[in-house]
């Protein structure tokens, strides 16, 4: 069912840097044997001479980026959003006119319905995969015409329940890169420097960063070691802004803190292994998630050690992974949980505790999820 077929994968990010579900969809969709085309966002500047490019991506058999530029102004979206529906139909054939496959599968990430499955043969499998908060109406139109939806959380699900295509939680995946790593407990004998690990784009607008900067200042003796995005040079699509900068260069000044940038997903997984703790800190409130699940969840639990974050739904019956303050909007408790859980680091990172939460994680490989994903497509296509 999920193997030598042509896929289409829908995201709403780019390829490069971090990854996340979409880009390792893709990969291990590929490794299957599938041809699977990962077609980039919708750039906003429009080029009438600029071609459809397909790359194929180096590492990786099968696997190919959708390089494209509309002809058309992007702005004709919020003036004429019917006549902007035409000419992404167009554009769209236009891509496919490159690609020269016929799809088996259109699997979409994307809530911002550029690419509305209705455009799509009635012959394609239409999947829609949210894992993102829908926040307006436009994520809702996206899941029209789809024939199963899956997402990381219950409440997402509840969310499309006027759609009556067939609904199934999944959780986020985790890369078995992160399992090939020497994994065991670390001693903190008297004088070692416990280390807290923390991953992702620091130039997001979502982290409660005034927490997080009273949580590494509260905690002088611990060291930071933070890895993801924080400069526009790595490619970040977030625009500069006063704020940001003010924030990494608060960052900076701290001397507990480590700004490693982006690291390969092998260089990553190695140093989640050196990590005595993880810390997730984000403002549910402007939180593209809005608190459900974050995929770093699992990828921090394959070393064993605790997390220590704000509320995630997903995660709120399950103390022995995760320690989360109890309100949803509000923070102000993380940096008194935190500084529980550092004094008490080894009960929380015994071994007991440390092998259940690999067990959990591995569970969740992403091979694992299309099983699951794969059992599911077979019993409603019966």
């Amino acid at each position: 069912m999920l193997s030598g077929k042509n896929i289409l994968l829908i995201s709403p990010q780019p390829w490069g840097g971090l990854f996340v579900s979409k880009h390792h969809y893709a990969v291990a969709l590929a490794r299957r044997g599938n041809n699977v085309f990962f077609l980039c966002p919708i750039p906003l500047e429009s080029n009438q001479s600029a071609k459809v490019k397909i790359v194929p991506v180096p590492g990786y058999k099968r696997l190919f980026l959708i390089e494209h530029k509309l002809w058309f102004p992007f702005q004709i979206k919020f003036h004429f959003k019917g006549l902007f529906d035409v000419l992404m139909g167009l554009h769209l054939k236009r891509i496919l006119r490159t690609v020269k496959k016929e799809f088996d599968i259109v699997w979409s990430f994307d809530l911002g319905d550029y690419f509305p499955f209705r455009f799509f043969s009635e012959k394609v499998l239409c999947v829609f995969h949210p894992v993102d908060e829908p926040l307006n109406q436009t994520a809702f139109d996206a899941s029209q015409g789809s024939q199963v939806i899956f997402s990381v959380t219950p409440d997402i699900l509840a969310k499309y329940q006027s759609n009556s295509a067939p609904k199934f939680l999944i959780n986020h995946g985790v890369d078995d890169v992160f399992f090939n790593q020497e994994v065991g407990i670390r001693k903190n004998l008297l004088g070692d420097i416990i280390s807290i690990g923390f991953s992702g784009n620091l130039r997001r607008k979502d982290i409660d960063r005034s927490v997080f900067l009273d949580i590494v200042r509260f905690n002088k003796k611990l060291r930071f070691e933070c890895f993801g995005s924080y400069a526009l040079s790595d490619n970040n699509p977030d625009r500069d802004d006063i704020s940001t900068d003010a924030f990494i260069a608060d960052l900076n000044k701290e001397p507990n803190v480590i700004l490693h940038g982006l690291l390969t997903p092998e260089q990553l997984a190695a140093a989640y292994q050196k990590m005595d703790a993880f810390l997730i800190c984000y403002d549910v409130s402007k939180d593209q998630s809005a608190g459900t699940n974050y995929h770093k969840v699992l990828e921090f639990l394959s070393s064993g050690k605790i997390v220590v974050s704000n509320n995630i739904t997903a995660y709120f019956d399950r103390p022995d992974l995760v320690q989360m303050v109890s309100e949803r909007n509000d923070n102000q408790q993380l940096s008194s949980l935190f500084t529980q859980v550092v004094a008490h680091l080894s009960e929380f990172n015994s071994e007991n505790l440390m092998k259940q939460r690999i067990a959990y994680a591995g569970e969740n490989r992403y091979d694992f999820q299309i099983d699951k994903i794969e059992s599911i497509l077979l019993n409603i296509s019966r």
